[in-house]
């Protein structure tokens, strides 16, 4: 039997996390930036007709305002189907509270089984899009993958573009691609925006390095997969306890490299994402008295659909709606 499409019910889940932040842009509180976006997840859930489990969200405690590891989201009424949830109710919560650009609201949505269970660490990652797909290896040094790279995509080496994001960490990685000759692009927050951005043309980008964190490596999979791009990843546990995370998420040999097919297991898997603030494929919400716009994109494996999705909201007669206490409620 043919699967019911959710991209749209899963959109909206993002659109009510942006929306529900989006009134605190700039105010400073990153803490309660945080949990209006996780409310709004919360909430447009309560709408969706599936039974979902979140495998990648804050942590292992029923903690709130945090979507913990372990929650059920969605309606979970009879026959509605299983699914794992991995979602990033803010990527960039420290962008909204700045009102700085590269702030998202991600979620990625796959048949149960389907979501390699991250631990909550830092991991190594390189990701190129569609184009470039092949040409990368992670255990190469940076100049291999730029030159290999620039072969794929029938470049010059000085018109590669490449987004790492600006940490001391960083610090000899940017240096070299200087030396190298490529454009370098920083950004402060935002991983999974980052890797978005190198598969679409329009953007610019050709290739995200660095070291990020795992549970948004696996996010920026569900949309790389969509997107038939590709990305690499190697987890980095700083100690024994993190060691013991890794083996608890299925991962013997830690300098194993980990490719899309490790972190989404399945091809039934969806992905959407919303910007709060401007990054470089989706636009800013903006705010005109009781009407908001929103951008966002949405696709889908299986059927290989990528929808932009620029919708408007009259907040007195939306579903989803926001009080001026900034708490998202349902409306009757």
């Amino acid at each position: 039997m043919e699967r019911y499409d959710i991209a749209m019910g899963i959109v909206r889940v993002t659109e009510a996390a942006a929306l529900s932040c989006s009134k605190l842009l700039g105010r400073g509180s990153v803490e309660l930036i945080e949990k209006a976006a996780v409310d709004g997840v919360r909430h447009a859930f309560e709408l969706l007709p599936i039974k979902g489990r979140v495998v990648i969200g804050e942590c292992e405690l029923d903690k709130c305002p945090i979507l913990y590891i372990g929650e059920k989201v969605g309606m979970w009424e009879d026959g509605q189907e299983e699914f794992d949830i991995a979602a990033d109710p803010l990527d960039g919560s420290i962008l909204v509270a700045k009102g700085s650009p590269n702030a998202i609201s991600a979620i990625a949505v796959s048949k149960k089984g389907g979501i390699f269970r991250a631990p909550q660490i830092y991991m190594q990652k390189i990701a190129v899009g569609p184009k470039a797909k092949g040409s990368i290896d992670i255990n190469l040094s940076l100049k291999e993958n730029i030159y290999n790279i620039a072969d794929s995509l029938n470049k010059d080496v000085k018109e590669i573009t490449v987004m790492i994001q600006d940490r001391q960490r960083h610090e000899k990685l940017i240096k070299e691609a200087r030396e190298i000759g490529v454009r370098v692009k920083l950004f402060k927050e935002g991983d999974v925006a980052a890797a978005l951005a190198t598969a679409f043309e329009d953007t610019g980008v050709d290739m995200l390095i660095g070291i990020g964190g795992a549970p948004e490596g696996v996010l920026a999979a569900a949309a790389l997969k969509c997107l038939r791009g590709e990305i690499q990843v190697k987890l980095l546990p700083e100690n024994e306890r993190q060691i013991e995370m890794c083996k608890r998420a299925g991962i013997e040999d830690i300098s194993r490299v980990l490719e899309i097919e490790d972190l989404i297991t399945e091809d039934d898997v969806y992905f959407a994402a919303t910007a709060i603030t401007d990054c470089d494929i989706l636009k800013g919400i903006t705010y005109k008295q009781d009407i908001v716009k929103t951008h966002s994109v949405v696709m889908r494996y299986e059927t290989g659909v990528v929808r932009f999705v620029d919708a408007t909201h009259k907040l007195d007669s939306s579903l989803l709606n926001i009080r001026e206490d900034f708490k998202l409620y349902k409306k009757v």
